[in-house]
């Protein structure tokens, strides 16, 4: 299988909840909605934003939307203006998820069209 980039398969927006942040990983395709749903887990997101999150990982999924939510529960180190992190809002959050490496079926990959201007695997 390939391995590619996140980003290849889905994008995401991100922001504060609190002392937590939110990531919202959207596919691009229903094949990788299928493929996310089975593969992009709590704990796996868990282990790739372990610099950042030092909670737990809450996944809320939307299959009518083709969504994938993820909570981040101790992300923000107290959040807005009592913590010390340069993005005590998670905006970044969303980035950082997208670049995570997946192995991707071809399948998956021929069935969702890439990012205008993005690379093809």
């Amino acid at each position: 299988m390939p391995i590619v980039p996140l980003s290849r398969i889905a994008c995401a927006r991100s922001g504060d909840k609190g002392e937590g942040s939110n990531v919202g990983v959207l596919a691009r395709s229903a094949a990788a909605y299928e493929w996310l749903e089975r593969e992009l887990t709590a704990e796996r997101m868990r282990a790739h934003m372990a610099a950042v999150n030092k909670g737990g990982v809450k996944r809320h999924a939307s299959g009518e939307l083709q969504l994938l939510n993820f909570i981040l529960e101790d992300s923000l180190g107290g959040g807005g203006s009592a913590s010390l992190k340069t993005d005590a809002q998670g905006k970044t959050h969303g980035l950082a998820v997208l670049r995570m490496q997946v192995d991707v079926p071809q399948a998956v990959l021929d069935a969702t069209p890439a990012a205008e201007g993005a690379e093809r695997a």
